[in-house]
């Protein structure tokens, strides 16, 4: 998305969608053949929040920089500002302008 540096803390929920949607969408015909639908569904949000919301998961796919103890929180930013005090960024000029439709 853009962001320079990524930090979170362990209790940090990072997914895409939520587990209710994500569970509706990838358990969608075990659900229907489940004999008891809500507790399937209960067992698959929390496999899902367990796995997949963690930010530990999203330090593997590298959406994460760093995991810090919410203690942490004020020299890490610190630091990261330090870090980014001097950057630029140069936009390229647009190619083509927007028409109005």
């Amino acid at each position: 998305m853009g962001a320079d540096i990524a930090l979170s803390w362990p209790s940090a929920e990072i997914a895409v969608m939520g587990a209710e949607g994500a569970v509706g969408v990838l358990y969608k015909k075990e659900l229907e053949q489940a004999e008891d639908k809500e507790r399937f569904r209960q067992q698959k949000m929390e496999e899902y929040r367990t796995i997949f919301s963690t930010p530990y998961f999203s330090a593997t796919k590298q959406v994460v920089d760093i995991i810090i103890r919410p203690q942490e929180t004020r020299p890490h930013l610190i630091k990261a500002l330090e870090l980014l005090e001097n950057k630029s960024e140069e936009i390229p000029a647009r190619k083509h302008g927007n028409i109005p439709l």
